[in-house]
C-alpha cells in the first residue's frame, strides 16, 4: 500500500509539472481574450499562444556571429530553472515528493538564476537593445526581490515554516482570521508579480517599442526554438505567480489526499482561481497604461513599503499579543 501510494504522488508531482508547462500558454491567451473583449475586439483565439510556440519551435535558429556558447545555452538554462521553480510551487495538491523542496528562499533562487542567465544572454551579442534590456531588468529585479524577500519572511514568521505546503497547511488547519499582515504581504506580492512577469504598469508584453522595452529587449536576436523557450519560460512564470498568489493566500480547494476525486476538485477548483487572476489582470491592463520606467522604482518601492508593513504587524499584533 505504501507502494502505492508513493507511486501514485511521484505520477502526481510529474503531472503537477506537466500542467505548469501546458497550461502557461493558455492563461496567456485567456488574459489576451478577455482583454480584446473589454476592448470591443473579436481578439485571437486563446490557442494562438501555443499555434505560436509551435510555429517557432519548426523554424530554423539563427544565431549572430558574435554570439559565445552562453547565447546558446541561455534559452535551455532559463526554461528549466524556471519551470523547475514552478514545480516547486504546490498548484493542486500539497501531499507530493516535491513538497520537500518546494521552499520560499529556493523558488526566490532558482527565479533570480533564470533572470542572471537571462540579462547575460541579452549582453552577449553586444547589441544596444540587448544591453538596455538588461539594465533594466537588473534594476527591476533588485528592487522587486527584497519585497518579494520581505512578503516571504512574513509568510515564513506567520507559519513559522519557509515550506510552501506548510505555509498552505497553516492556512487550512488554522482558525478562519483576518490577517492584517497577510493582506499586505499579498498586496505587495501582487506588484512584484506585475514587475516580476513584465506586465503593465512596469512593462507592456505586447509592445517592442525601443523606448520601453524590458523583457522583449533580451530576445531581439533570439529566434526559432530559442527563442520559444524563452516565450515559454514568461509564460510558466506568469501561471507560477498566479498560482503562488492563488494557493498561499486563498488556499481552499486544493487537496491534501491524492484521492481521484479530490484531485479532480483541486484541478477545477485552481483552474477557475487562475481565470479569474487573469480576468483581474487583464482588467487592470485595460484600465492603466505603463508607467515610465522612471517611475518603476516608486512602485517596487510601494511593495517593499507594503511587505515590510505586513511584517511590522504581524511583530505587533500576533506576536506582541
Amino acid at each position: 500500500m505504501d507502494h502505492l501510494l508513493s507511486v501514485a504522488a511521484a505520477v502526481a508531482a510529474v503531472l503537477q509539472a506537466l500542467l505548469y508547462a501546458a497550461a502557461a500558454p493558455l492563461l496567456v491567451g485567456w488574459i489576451r481574450k478577455v482583454k480584446a473583449r473589454l476592448q470591443n475586439r473579436r481578439g485571437p483565439s486563446v490557442l494562438q499562444p501555443y499555434r505560436d510556440l509551435r510555429k517557432l519551435l519548426g523554424k530554423e535558429v539563427r544565431v549572430a556571429h558574435t554570439a559565445s556558447p552562453l547565447f546558446r545555452a541561455a534559452p535551455y538554462v532559463v526554461f528549466a530553472a524556471t519551470w523547475l521553480a514552478a514545480a516547486t510551487v504546490p498548484l493542486f495538491a500539497v501531499d507530493l515528493p516535491t513538497t520537500a523542496v518546494a521552499d520560499l528562499i529556493v523558488l526566490v533562487g532558482l527565479l533570480a538564476l533564470a533572470r542572471f542567465f537571462l540579462a547575460l544572454a541579452g549582453m552577449d551579442v553586444g547589441t544596444a537593445f540587448g544591453g538596455m534590456g538588461a539594465s533594466r531588468e537588473m534594476l527591476v529585479s533588485a528592487l522587486a526581490e527584497p519585497a518579494m524577500l520581505m512578503a516571504v519572511f512574513t509568510l515564513a514568521m506567520t507559519a513559522h515554516s519557509t515550506n510552501l505546503a506548510g505555509v498552505i497547511d497553516f492556512q487550512l488547519t488554522s482558525d478562519f482570521a483576518l490577517r492584517p499582515s497577510f493582506l499586505f504581504a499579498l498586496a505587495g506580492l501582487v506588484l512584484v508579480a506585475l514587475a516580476e512577469t513584465g506586465r503593465i504598469p512596469v512593462d507592456n508584453p505586447a509592445t517592442h517599442l525601443e523606448l520601453t522595452m524590458i523583457h522583449e529587449a533580451m530576445l531581439l536576436e533570439y529566434s526559432g526554438r530559442h527563442l520559444a523557450l524563452m516565450e515559454w519560460a514568461a509564460q510558466i512564470k506568469l501561471v507560477l505567480y498566479g498560482a503562488l498568489i492563488a494557493n498561499i493566500f486563498f488556499p481552499w480547494g486544493i487537496a491534501q489526499s491524492l484521492a481521484p476525486s479530490a484531485l479532480g476538485i483541486a484541478i477545477a477548483v485552481i483552474v477557475a482561481k487562475l481565470m479569474l487572476l487573469g480576468a483581474a489582470l487583464a482588467v487592470g491592463e485595460t484600465l492603466l497604461a505603463k508607467m515610465r520606467l522612471f517611475r518603476a522604482p516608486a512602485f517596487l518601492n510601494l511593495a517593499l513599503l507594503l511587505a515590510l508593513l505586513g511584517l511590522l504587524s504581524h511583530v505587533i499584533l500576533e506576536v506582541g499579543a
